[in-house]
């Protein structure tokens, strides 16, 4: 168990994050452990053809027996709009201190794929990730990213309606929230105290996490990883909505905003892109986040929009 002692500004700095890379690396788990994530098994079967052009040696490199995994591959998001690009540029910077380390918690060892010259293990490890995400999640991070923001939006309404201490405590069945301590329990015997002291504490879903997990390394942000709400359906399929149906249902200018909207976007970009008045986007925005069709989120000053679940299922996107 891991005991996370908050004070009342920490509690107030909570927040919400999404990492490809972290759900890479959690990604992992189901790779060495398929049984214990049947909720994603349809992913494994759709995956199972290119799996064979993957860095196993690599990657299983990552993830011990008891689904350990490494820090370096878990880094505490960002925001939730964190960029794989990014995140791999972040890890090419690692140390070999570091690198070593993290293995060390996991192994006991640093198994030998990366053991030798520290550029060359780095760059083979950022290959290894970056193929693994191009063939085994980003053809599916639409799905995966939009239960996780889904998890996200209800989770803000309950803060909004009930306070923090209803999230915290709704997290899974594996953390407890008194007011001031967050306990996790954890497959480790191992009791961990940690108090937040200013550092932030980040929440991150998962659809890879059965109950919750949190970094290795104590010196690490305080983060916990918990299970995205939602994930049975994520795989269901249904017939596609006829396009012109909806165009009649929403209205043209309605249905090209909901079709452009597959990737986060502001009403100026949107604006310019279908050549109207900011102000005339913002009121067609505002009608569809009320309706369900799209989440928001606040990216330094601009507020982008994005497709909800409802939204992406109405625009028959993947």
């Amino acid at each position: 168990m891991i005991r996370y002692r908050l004070e009342p500004a920490d509690v107030s700095s909570i927040r919400f994050g999404i990492s490809p890379l972290s759900e890479l690396g959690l990604g992992l788990r189901a790779f060495r452990a398929p049984d214990r994530y049947p909720l994603q098994r349809p992913w494994l079967d759709r995956i199972a053809a290119v799996r064979p052009l993957l860095d196993h040696e690599v990657l299983l490199g990552l993830v011990d027996d008891r689904r350990w995994v490494a820090d370096f591959v878990n880094p505490r998001p960002a925001s939730a709009l964190t960029s794989i690009d990014d995140e791999l540029a972040a890890l090419g910077r690692i140390t070999r201190g570091r690198l070593h380390a993290d293995l060390e918690r996991v192994h006991g060892t640093v198994p030998a794929v990366f053991t030798g010259r520290h550029d060359a293990v780095v760059g083979r490890l950022q290959q290894a990730l970056a193929t693994t995400w191009e063939l085994c999640f980003a053809p599916y991070w639409p799905r995966m990213r939009a239960v996780m923001q889904s998890d996200i939006t209800h989770r803000a309404r309950t803060a909004a309606h009930a306070g923090i201490g209803a999230v915290l405590g709704g997290l899974s069945d594996a953390v407890r929230y008194d007011g001031r301590l967050l306990d996790v329990r954890l497959s480790s015997p191992i009791a961990r105290d940690r108090p937040v002291a200013g550092e932030g504490l980040t929440l991150v879903p998962s659809v890879f996490v059965v109950r919750a997990s949190v970094p290795i390394d104590d010196d690490q942000p305080p983060t916990v990883m918990y299970p995205a709400r939602g994930q049975g359906a994520m795989w269901s399929t249904s017939p596609h909505p006829d396009a012109g149906a909806v165009r009649d249902l929403l209205g043209a200018t309605r249905a090209a905003l909901l079709d452009a909207l597959g990737e986060p976007a502001s009403s100026t970009d949107l604006a310019v892109r279908f050549g109207v008045s900011t102000s005339a986007v913002n009121q067609h925005l505002r009608v569809m986040e009320r309706g369900g069709l799209l989440n928001r989120t606040r990216y330094g000053r601009a507020v982008l929009y994005y497709r909800s679940t409802v939204g992406d299922a109405m625009s028959a996107r993947e």
